[in-house]
């Protein structure tokens, strides 16, 4: 049969190779005419031509020798595996296996069900089994350390994208700095600031790439700090006495919350209770970018209290005070892109807002002491609800595993000890709680970080709780737990290592090193360098300094000057009182003349003339 279509096919490509070839002898002998006429004997090495229809061809045979022989060994298979008998496949049991009747088993088989499918629906539960164990073996919780933040609830936590800084806040006012690769096992931190002075820290988000930090707190003004937490922007704030937002520069009440661009690393969004979300620049700390109005369903103002960007910042959620949770395309600003008004109940404080990272997914944490998970191609109605999770604190989050599978938020520990704090794990799809951490105080904030999978919480005692595991966890804590504590100076260890060399010349002998006790005793006997004081001077004073005349300048002047009695208001009489002691003692020119001059001769004085009647300006000059 197959023996025919090959031979036709062979006659064709025959037949085309004929035809080629008298096209080939064609070009060829108009080629060496041409050749002949120009004067030269040919065009030089001639191309390579191929057949591209026999190639085909041959690839195409090839192809169907292998299918052919796939398929006999594939038959082969098969035979061999019907001569061999039947045996169920070996599996682990919790329980012993109980004997069969050969009657049911019969039966069993007569029914059409056979041992095979017995087994793999124990294969499922024990599957299922395993799978309701794993739940626990990928929460990074078997380890834990804690970092004294301070004493009052910490709201605001954030980890650098590389999982090496933390940064904390909280109601203390302060902001505290911590660098796993920095720290030991003390666990203190680096550096503690206070960059908004007296105001609360509501939240704390680092930027995408990790080298600012943003900074919301009570007053109306974020503010952005670097690593180290020096200021870096500071953004402005609006006139409270204009009605319409948009014409002012920044927000006018406290803020609420804020979150950075995931595509923009310079821009961040904020919340504030003047019913506005506004996008800023860190490089234009002047005016906002856009102003985004939050409205009820009866049109009046409503403020949002959480925010967050979707992770690709094709759209941004924000949960208002009416109950309900608005998604916003960033490009237009009058409207949101969808709205949901019954979200949670109105007045009440949604806390926080999570996407999911596949982006089809948005938890909410309500103050209705609720969590809803919706799913943002069907925003009408949430996929899952779950409630009596206590939620006292307006920081209280909830984020998506780095799997997406499970959500993690905390609850609040109740007064009188009814209820206790606790990290809560769900399953995403019912929101059923598939593990739990008990904390014994109210949990503020809640974090998972994807890349180093380490847990944090943040409690109302102002202690910040770390959970990891060494074998799920990468770095992070693990670094820090593991070093020792830095012991303090010790004053009479030996400063640097001493070489003795007794042989040496006393010039280049080193000095014997001392301990720092006796370097230090030695250096407060030198009044230089243990700064002694210089005591008072005796007498008329020296190197500048007055004398004991009273200690100061002025008595000095009164006691030397003011009370000298000599009379100098005849400047003759004064120089010709030391006119003797001259003539006695020469001093100035006598003694420059005395070996090189002759003996001076002056004049003789001449006796005075008689006094004439003539006035003085007739008688005549000598």
């Amino acid at each position: 049969m197959m023996d025919e279509p090959e031979k036709a096919s062979g006659d064709d490509n025959a037949m085309d190779r004929g035809e080629e070839s008298e096209e080939e002898r064609d070009v060829e002998e108009g080629e060496s005419e041409v050749a002949n006429v120009m004067g030269f004997g040919g065009f030089g090495k001639k191309a390579r031509t191929f057949d591209l229809q026999a190639i085909f061809e041959q690839t195409r045979r090839t192809a169907m020798e292998r299918s052919r022989h796939v398929l006999a060994e594939r038959e082969q298979e098969q035979e061999e595996r019907r001569d061999l008998p039947v045996t169920s496949p070996t599996r682990v049991q919790v329980q012993p296996k109980q004997p069969r009747d050969s009657a049911q088993a019969k039966d069993r088989v007569d029914d059409g069900e056979s041992d095979d499918d017995d087994d793999d629906d124990d294969d499922d539960d024990i599957d299922n089994e395993n799978n309701r164990e794993t739940i626990e073996d990928r929460i990074p919780a078997s380890h834990e350390i804690t970092l004294q933040h301070g004493n009052k609830t910490v709201f605001g936590l954030s980890l650098d994208p590389a999982g090496a800084r933390i940064v904390t806040g909280g109601a203390d006012c302060s902001v505290s700095f911590w660098d796993f690769a920095g720290m030991d096992s003390s666990l203190q931190p680096f550096r503690s600031v206070q960059p908004m002075e007296n105001h609360q820290i509501r939240d704390l988000a680092y930027s995408p790439t990790g080298d600012v930090i943003l900074v919301v707190s009570g007053s109306a003004q974020a503010k952005v700090v670097d690593r180290d937490g020096f200021p870096v922007m500071e953004c402005m704030k609006g006139d409270q006495y204009l009605s319409d937002m948009t014409n002012t520069k920044g927000h006018t009440a406290m803020l609420n919350a804020g979150c950075w661009n995931p595509k923009a690393k310079e821009q961040f969004l904020t919340c504030s209770n003047d019913g506005t979300l506004r996008l800023w620049d860190v490089n234009r700390p002047g005016r906002c970018l856009s102003v985004y109005k939050g409205r009820s369903s009866q049109g009046r103002r409503a403020a949002p209290t959480a925010c967050v960007f979707e992770r690709s910042a094709a759209m941004f959620a924000s949960a208002c005070m009416d109950g309900s949770i608005q998604l916003w395309d960033p490009r237009i600003k009058v409207h949101p892109k969808l709205l949901c008004r019954s979200a949670h109940l109105p007045g009440g404080h949604t806390t926080s807002l999570c996407f999911s990272y596949d982006g089809n997914c948005l938890a909410s944490r309500g103050g209705d002491d609720t969590l809803k998970t919706w799913d943002v191609r069907s925003f009408g109605q949430p996929v899952a609800v779950t409630s009596d999770l206590p939620n006292l604190y307006h920081s209280t989050d909830v984020c998506f595993s780095p799997d997406d599978k499970l959500l993690l938020t905390g609850t609040s520990a109740k007064r009188g000890g009814e209820v206790d704090g606790r990290l809560l794990f769900l399953d995403r799809q019912t929101l059923s709680v598939a593990y739990t951490i008990d904390t014994a105080v109210g949990v503020a904030s809640c974090l998972w970080h994807p890349k180093v999978n380490q847990l944090l919480a943040g409690t109302t005692t102002g202690q910040v709780r770390l959970f990891y595991s060494p074998e799920l966890s990468q770095r992070g804590a693990k670094l820090c737990v593991v070093k020792p504590t830095r012991r303090a100076k010790v004053d009479q260890g030996v400063t640097q290592d001493y070489i003795i060399t007794p042989h040496a010349l006393p010039l280049f002998r080193e000095p014997r090193q001392k301990s720092t006790h006796k370097q230090l005793e030695k250096a407060r006997l030198d009044p230089v360098r243990s700064r002694k004081p210089e005591p008072p001077v005796a007498g008329h004073g020296r190197g500048g300094r007055v004398g004991m005349h009273g200690g100061t300048l002025a008595s000095y002047i009164v006691k030397n000057i003011a009370l000298d009695k000599s009379d100098d208001s005849n400047a003759r009489e004064a120089i010709l009182r030391h006119a003797s002691d001259a003539k006695a003692n020469p001093y100035w020119v006598a003694p420059a003349y005395k070996h090189t001059q002759p003996n001076p001769i002056f004049a003789e004085e001449e006796e005075e003339e008689e006094e004439s009647d003539e006035p003085q300006w007739k008688r005549q000059k000598v």
